[in-house]
């Protein structure tokens, strides 16, 4: 029987006055312990998930915490069976987690609810429950009574407060608003975006889904579904458990088990979303869902299945990082 592997998400704004040497000093101290993921480095901060053996994943965390302003890193823990990523990337962003609105400073961000005292500031009808994650990770999952802005990316939800979300929050007695998304990132900023729009009582799931999840009895939870991740777990249950979703490699849109018993979904190839788009393509896809198929029957890896996240989905929004980005994954 095979040892779990540890999975770390992280993240923290802090000032990084060299990106450069932090992400050299972060590279060398992964491929050291023999660890693959992602981390984003910019000179707000670090952000990013990462999985290898528990000692790895432990000599990487004291590397990190080791420098100035990092002490106090948040990391968020869980096991994988096998590992959910194909390689290591240790990149310099603008930003940790894209919100396009420079303006905006993550350390005046809202005030954090513990996940033991989540369910009863969201049970309250004068608060406003807002998930800031993006569309295809609401549709797996979110908590009862939130409002879905349906953005494709992070940066879309300035817009979206412009648009329809002030709007909510326009009343006679301004009302709680209550904000969460995977490991907490998202919300740093999309808090620190509302108060610096004026808006007052403003909070958020300390330690994002995966916190409470881990935490909250599942008779005592208020989330409905599972949890998004970008790796190769794909979504999470209550404890963290497994969750039932799976990644098509046509569009890398979250499935669900309903919707893989569609006719038109192709394991490998193509879902419902994407069924009726460029043919050839899916053909390379077929091909490539073959050659895999020959690589497990053969028991060794296949460059083709390296896994890549939505199209659609933000750079490592997330907490998640959550994870694997599209340019460089929470």
């Amino acid at each position: 029987m095979t040892t779990p592997l540890c999975v770390a998400a992280l993240y923290r704004f802090a000032p990084v006055a060299d990106p450069e040497a932090m992400r050299a000093t972060l590279q060398a101290a992964c491929e050291d312990s023999g660890v693959r993921g992602t981390l984003l480095v910019a000179h707000e901060g670090v952000n990013g998930t990462l999985a290898g053996p528990d000692a790895g994943i432990e000599a990487v965390i004291a590397t990190l915490r080791a420098q100035p302003g990092f002490a106090a890193l948040d990391v968020k823990y869980s096991t994988a069976e096998t590992m959910p990523f194909h390689r290591l990337k240790v990149r310099i962003k603008p930003e940790i987690v894209t919100l396009g609105r420079p303006d905006v400073d993550a350390h005046d961000a809202g005030t954090y609810v513990a996940p033991a005292d989540w369910n009863a500031l969201i049970a309250d009808p004068d608060t406003v429950i807002i998930d800031t994650r993006n569309d295809y990770e609401v549709a797996v999952g979110t908590f009862e009574g939130a409002i879905d802005p349906r953005t494709v990316s992070f940066r879309d939800f300035p817009a979206w407060f412009e648009r329809e979300g002030r709007a909510l929050l326009d009343r006679p007695e301004p009302p709680r608003v209550a904000m969460f998304c995977t490991g907490g990132i998202r919300c740093e900023k999309a808090t620190a975006l509302l108060k610096a729009e004026g808006i007052e009582k403003v909070h958020h799931l300390q330690g994002g889904i995966l916190k409470y999840l881990e935490t909250v009895p599942e008779a005592d939870s208020l989330w409905r579904g599972e949890c998004f991740v970008f790796d190769r777990r794909v979504a999470v249950g209550h404890g963290l458990s497994p969750g039932t979703h799976t990644l098509c490699h046509g569009c890398r849109m979250p499935v669900s088990p309903e919707g893989r018993t569609s006719p038109q979904y192709v394991e490998g190839v193509c879902c419902e979303r994407c069924h009726d788009r460029d043919p050839d393509r899916q053909a390379g896809y077929a091909e490539r869902q073959r050659q895999m198929q020959i690589a497990a029957r053969l028991g060794i890896d296949h460059v083709g299945a390296r896994l890549t996240p939505p199209v659609r989905s933000q750079p490592l929004d997330d907490d998640s990082v959550s994870t694997t980005p599209p340019e460089g994954t929470s």
